[in-house]
Formats: structure tokens, C-alpha cells, sequence
């Protein structure tokens, strides 16, 4: 399983480079505060990761909070036994 998993993320990281690589025109970004001068492929490669970063923290806060909340509920309650008839 680790052997699949470095695989996969060499895969991912040639084909970054290879993005980055492929497209290296200068691009200007303008923040209205600053000004950022920067190639193509970099841009879209920290655009990507910026996604993948937020996405991640809505899922987190929108899934996998409210069920530790949840649990660690469960955890703490007393626990509840049942008598047969």
C-alpha cells in the first residue's frame, strides 16, 4: 500500500513539473493592494493547491467537526442498560 501511495504523489509531482514547465509565460496578477508577476504554470499550480486547501477546511468544518462533536458526546454520556421482559 505505501509502495501504490509513492507512486501516485511521483506521478502527481511529474505532472506538476511537467505543467509548470510547459507554461512559462509571464502572467501579471493585479490584488488591487500589490501586484504579483509570475508564470503561467506556477499560477495554476497554487491555484489548484489553494482549492485543495480550502475544500479540505470546508469539509472539515462542515463534516468531520460536527460528528467529533458527536462522538465525543457519546463518549461522555452515561451509559444505558436495558432489562429483558
Amino acid at each position: 500500500m505505501r509502495v501504490i501511495r509513492m507512486l501516485i504523489a511521483f506521478a502527481f509531482i511529474a505532472l506538476g513539473a511537467t505543467v509548470g514547465a510547459l507554461n512559462r509565460q509571464e502572467i501579471a496578477i493585479d490584488f488591487g493592494a500589490f501586484h504579483l508577476s509570475t508564470t503561467l504554470g506556477i499560477a495554476m499550480l497554487v491555484a489548484l493547491l489553494a482549492g485543495v486547501v480550502l475544500g479540505g477546511m470546508a469539509i472539515a468544518a462542515s463534516v468531520v467537526l460536527p460528528l467529533r462533536r458527536q462522538l465525543a458526546r457519546a463518549r461522555n454520556a452515561p451509559p444505558t442498560t436495558t432489562t429483558g421482559p
